[in-house]
């Protein structure tokens, strides 16, 4: 136990060194009292005692800007008889925040309990019931032996949970025996209004990770008019035109990941030799003489970074730079420029009958308010797509479709600034309105390796549902919008919806590494790795994805 309590100060002690000699929170936080809704007091505690703000980009910023991660070790906690809570915060008032989850040091480390958390409504003083955080979250990560797992900057961490503008939160950390395979847990309250926390003091912490702590994340705000968020999906799929990109030349059989190299953003993505990677920046400036697409969006005035040119520019086949949203095409629009794109790439039954789905409208990273500073310079890409991996980010359902922008920023912070990683880790989100948004940058048409299944990243892609399923039904339209993304991607590269394919494990715990594994061409997150993800409402509703998107494809 002193050991515990020395490793507790000490870390406290060496973030108290790292914090800039800035004034506190506001005063207007830090007199708030509240009390919660067991009557317990909320005092005012300790703010942050680390704050990861904007890489570059806010110098000389105040620390409670918005767009930032706070930091809060957990400490040992009087266990209660009840709840058996060994680990967490006890009551505080802290800088605002949406989005938060529990992070640790050791991602290979799994966390065998319950991580349980309520928090302070900024506008109304009002403290929600307790709530379950979902607790197995990394196997979302990088494949083991890929080169953003071996970065030494990933952290284990619970899945981000969604709770809108808080100011104050509690924590609780309950150690439990190994289960096995982990259970559907949606984030809702437990029904429990008991301080299990206590007084800080001793308590059994030796069977979780070393290092835990809990991270508040302001997702900030989108420059004026750029968030795209909000509005229901655009019109439906067939309404819209303008050029498709091909499904890239030259892919290599093999599942290496490439790094596009200066200038290469707009163009043709590097081949990789089997085995290797190619390092390289991103290229700032995309393919020149593009016509903007009918009715695509005018590109944005403002000043754009180096960064966000680079991501904007991935997608100059289909749109201007600076675009916010990527058009819809009919059915034959995407055919006729899948044809006249890849040219010979295409066998002489495909040119005469390509299977694909019409393109639909996509929310570009800029069309969220992407701050490109946060993630890796270069963009690594995998041969081709052979699967599509549909995920939930076990989040939470209380949102809005104009708060998902938000949380898609939330995500992207705490996947960069909390979990180490070199980007957000899905190629796609869906909110449950049916939009669909950009993630991983590299370009949508491309085949960007993301870090959504661990052991299976390598030519595949994958689709989160916003929103948390196991015992809540994914909407119809969220169901749909993954059919019409599916029918669109896997069409790039010829892949049938209702088939089976043939891939490789990077390792994971249902398949060791290098074993083939014959998979769905379109799985959930469980068929590849031993997790309740995507939910099982929502993967009952993946035989539906199935048949409708060979159904958009012609088939």
């Amino acid at each position: 136990m002193r050991g515990i309590l020395a490793s507790s100060i000490g870390v406290t002690c060496a973030a108290a060194l790292a914090l800039p000699l800035a004034p506190p929170a506001a005063a207007s936080v830090s007199s708030v009292s509240s009390v919660s809704s067991a009557g317990t007091p909320a005092p005012v505690a300790d703010v942050a005692t680390r704050t990861v703000g904007t890489a570059g980009a806010r110098t000389g910023a105040r620390a409670d800007v918005p767009g930032s991660t706070q930091s809060l070790p957990l400490r040992p906690l009087t266990r209660d008889r009840a709840s058996g809570a060994v680990l967490g915060l006890t009551p505080r008032t802290v800088r605002t925040f949406s989005l938060l989850g529990v992070v640790w040091e050791d991602p290979s480390v799994d966390l065998h309990g319950r991580v349980q958390v309520r928090t302070r409504a900024a506008s109304t003083g009002d403290w929600t019931d307790w709530q379950d955080v979902e607790t197995h979250y990394t196997q979302h990560g990088a494949d083991p032996d890929s080169s953003e797992a071996a970065s030494g900057k990933a952290r284990g961490a619970t899945a981000p949970l969604w709770v809108g503008e808080s100011d104050g939160v509690e924590v609780r950390v309950l150690p439990e025996p190994d289960a096995g395979e982990p259970e559907d847990v949606d984030p809702v309250g437990t029904g429990s209004d008991e301080d299990a926390s206590g007084g800080e003091g001793a308590g059994e912490v030796s069977t979780l990770p070393a290092g835990m702590r809990l991270d508040l994340v302001d997702p900030g705000e989108a420059e004026p008019g750029e968030s795209a968020g909000g509005a229901e999906p655009q019109a439906e799929l067939g309404e819209s035109g303008g050029p498709e990109p091909q499904a890239e030349p030259g892919e290599s059989a093999g599942g290496a990941e490439t790094q596009a190299e200066p200038g290469e953003s707009g163009g043709p993505e590097p081949q990789a030799e089997p085995g290797e990677s190619a390092e390289g920046a991103e290229g700032a400036e995309g393919a020149e003489g593009a016509e903007p697409a009918e009715g695509a969006e005018v590109p944005r005035t403002g000043v754009m970074t180096a960064a966000a040119k680079a991501a904007s520019a991935a997608n100059s086949a289909l749109v201007p730079l600076g675009a916010t949203q990527i058009p819809s095409l009919t059915a034959e629009e995407t055919r006729e420029e899948l044809v006249a794109l890849r040219g010979t790439g295409l066998t002489e039954q495909q040119q005469a009958k390509p299977y694909i789905g019409p393109r639909p409208s996509i929310v570009t990273r800029r069309g969220w308010g992407a701050d490109e500073s946060l993630r890796e310079k270069s963009f690594v890409y995998t041969s081709k797509v052979k699967a599509a991996f549909v995920h939930h980010t076990a989040s939470g359902n209380s949102y809005s479709c104009s708060q998902a922008p938000s949380l898609i920023r939330g995500f992207y912070r705490y996947h960069t600034k909390s979990l180490g990683w070199r980007d957000i880790g899905y190629n796609f989100l869906v909110d449950k309105c049916g939009r669909i948004y950009e993630g991983r940058a590299g370009g949508v048409a491309k085949p960007v390796k993301g870090a959504h299944t661990m052991g299976f990243n390598s030519k595949t892609t994958g689709i989160a549902v916003i929103g948390s399923y196991g015992s809540k039904k994914p909407s119809s339209k969220a169901v749909k919008a993954v059919a019409r993304l599916t029918a669109w991607k896997l069409g790039l590269h010829g892949m049938n919806p209702k088939k089976k394919t043939s891939l490789t494990s990077g390792g994971g715990n249902l398949y060791a590494k290098g074993k083939k594994v014959k998979m769905k061409v379109i799985s959930g997150h469980r068929d590849g790795f031993n997790t309740s993800c995507p939910g099982g409402k929502l993967h009952k509703k993946l035989g539906s994805v199935r048949s409708k998107a060979a159904g958009y494809q012609g088939r």
